[in-house]
């Protein structure tokens, strides 16, 4: 198989990986015990992110429901995001506390009043 040959196959396995959310760090059930599954919410409460265990994450606005969808990597205190629209974002974790996106998040029931 040549380079190019190489190169798109990969290419083609990353897409198909990022277009069916298939997660990249392991199982739902190596997941269900993370530290950081479950509910993230902005200070004002407008923005609701939810991290499940399977590698996906549900993200409300307002009053709009699953306003963004996709998938998640976390490494270390490290949140990788791949938004199913083909948006990317990134942010960490400190505690309780998610910096990301120029905002910051709290685990649900821990936020700062």
């Amino acid at each position: 198989m040549g380079v190019s040959t190489r190169a798109a196959l990969a290419a083609a396995l990353t897409t198909a990986a990022l277009l069916t959310g298939t997660p990249s760090h392991g199982t739902e059930a190596g997941m269900a015990d993370h530290p950081y599954i479950g509910m993230w919410i902005t200070g004002d409460g407008h923005i609701r992110q939810q991290l499940l265990p399977n590698g996906r994450y549900d993200e409300a606005r307002g009053t709009r429901k699953s306003a963004y969808q996709g998938r998640y990597k976390v490494t270390g205190n490290h949140i990788d995001y791949w938004d199913d629209t083909g948006f990317t974002a990134d942010g960490r974790f400190e505690g309780d506390v998610l910096y990301h996106g120029g905002m910051v998040f709290y685990r649900e029931g821990t936020r700062a009043e």
